[in-house]
């Protein structure tokens, strides 16, 4: 948790490194595991495949063949490290766990990426971690006061070192130990020699599921996982919940007192795949309705309604289904830019090269046009999309933004800036519409935004999700913040 800096630097404005990626905001990791299975390495590679849109910096897998734990943690694609025979074969076993990390701003870390492995005094166990542990500050420096020697700068060692100290006779019972003493966000699978670990953080903040094949049981961080191996959805994880998976069968424990359910309202805004259904909704279905529902808050005149690939495209479809007006693919992205190219010279520099995404003039020239996009965090982007569509020959460009406005970040596995950072934050709406050069702009309403999810209005007393980024509601103790102060907390989090 200790070695991200949160902010990214702002992206710059040379054409050649136009990227609509760049100022968005980012999940940190996916997770993955299954038990009892033939080719439980191969199955979890697959696994992670689907969930790579959860984390691009680096992958892992840790396997265990009845007698010694194998792991294997590679930087970049899942593709790239786990497509190859030789090492799935290396990863021996009928268990395994993995994990995808997103990219972060550095370099990446070996020694941070996960599955992390110690072996405790009661055996090996390994552990993979999705969210953001808000007192994994607090409880890394009593460990190292105490002499507690750590590996990485991820907070997912924290649960090993808790683990390990326990009392408690039993792997489970010195696990739930561990979960007892942190806070903040997490879905976790654990491996053990004889076991696999599941467990939701108490509010549910991130997401986890439970899944079946051929009589084996799975735990991914969502259902499209699930999918790519033809395998069967059996239920989400509960909140609180701790799963249990062994040759006996599955246990289920509750580790927590039982409350209501806060997911994260941006699994369904941004995070999640389209294709994965979240908490019993279905994603692509939710963002659809957001645009609709902003459709209805904020229509205009427009010709053409015009997603910001890809995240933008659900919202945009029901954008135009709810208003009439045509839906087209105005801007075009092209997935087969790697992380790295050609560096230009400064006379190719100046030619405007767009590596990632272009204008599609036949499609905008001449035309009103609605961009709808997920979200706006910084605003950089935004203004080099109005811009690009403008030099394509767009006539009016109104921008339409399928969230409320982002006014607080987050500290619960979300990259986001620092709140100064946060456009919305800072300006009102009339001063984000100059900035970006939009003609218009408008964003969902937090009413609008629990319409979507099929609620009659947001719960004051109890909300139905985890909505922070959008009212300050923070629904967990921030011991690290007040330990290090905003900035410096800010500056130290990293999510896993």
């Amino acid at each position: 948790m200790i070695d991200r800096l949160m902010s990214h630097a702002a992206a710059s404005t040379d054409a050649f490194n136009f990227d609509l990626d760049g100022d968005t905001l980012r999940e940190e990791c996916g997770v993955f595991g299954i038990f009892g299975h033939p080719e439980a390495s191969a199955i979890v590679a697959l696994g992670l495949h689907a969930l790579q849109h959860r984390g691009q910096e680096a992958a892992g897998i840790v396997s265990f063949d009845g007698s010694v734990f194998h792991s294997e943690r590679r930087p970049g694609l899942v593709g790239d490290s786990f497509s190859d025979g030789d090492t799935i074969a290396r990863l021996k076993g009928r268990a395994a766990i993995g994990h995808v990390r997103y990219s972060t701003t550095g370099g990446t870390i070996l020694r941070n990426v996960q599955p992390l492995f110690a072996e405790l005094a009661s055996g090996g166990l390994a552990v993979a971690h999705n969210g953001n542990l808000t007192n994994a500050l607090s409880i890394r420096r009593d460990l190292v006061r105490d002499g507690a020697i750590t590996q990485s700068t991820s907070d997912t060692e924290v649960i090993l070192h808790l683990a390990a100290r326990s009392r408690k006779p039993r792997i489970i019972e010195r696990f739930i130990d561990a979960l007892q003493a942190i806070q903040g966000a997490y879905a976790i699978v654990a491996l053990t020699n004889k076991k696999l670990i599941g467990a939701r953080d108490p509010l549910g903040i991130r997401p986890l599921v439970l899944g079946e094949l051929d009589g084996r049981y799975m735990l991914a961080s969502e259902t499209c996982a699930l999918d790519i191996i033809g395998a069967r959805f059996v239920r989400d994880i509960e909140n609180g919940e701790i799963v249990v998976i062994s040759e006996e069968g599955i246990e289920s424990i509750r580790f927590a007192d039982a409350v209501p359910m806060r997911p994260c309202i941006f699994e369904y805004i941004y995070f999640a795949r389209p294709d994965s259904v979240v908490n019993g909704k279905s994603v692509y279905g939710v963002r659809k309705a957001i645009g609709r529902e902003l459709a209805r808050e904020a229509a205009v005149t427009a010709d053409i309604v015009v997603p910001v690939p890809d995240s933008g495209v659900p919202a945009a479809l029901g954008f135009s289904q709810e208003t009439g007006i045509p839906f087209e693919m105005g801007i075009i992205r092209n997935h087969y830019v790697g992380r790295t190219f050609i560096q230009p010279t400064q006379s190719v520099r100046e030619l405007g090269v767009r590596m990632k995404h272009s204008a599609n003039r036949a499609a905008i020239e001449g035309k009103s046009i609605v961009l709808v996009d997920d979200s706006l965090v910084r605003g950089t982007t935004s203004v080099k999309i109005v811009r690009m569509m403008r030099e394509a020959g767009a006539a009016e460009v109104h921008f339409r933004i399928a969230s409320p406005p982002i006014t607080y970040p987050d500290f619960y596995g979300i990259d986001t800036p620092e709140r100064e950072k946060l456009l919305a934050a800072t300006h009102d709406l009339e001063a984000m519409r100059k900035y970006i050069g939009a003609d218009s702009l408008a964003f969902l309403s937090i009413p609008g935004l629990y319409r979507a999810m099929g609620e009659e209005a947001r719960n004051a007393a109890c909300p139905q999700y985890t909505d922070h980024c959008f009212t300050g509601d923070y629904p967990t103790g921030l011991t690290d913040l007040s330990i290090a102060g905003p900035k410096r907390f800010a500056m130290l989090a990293e999510a896993d």
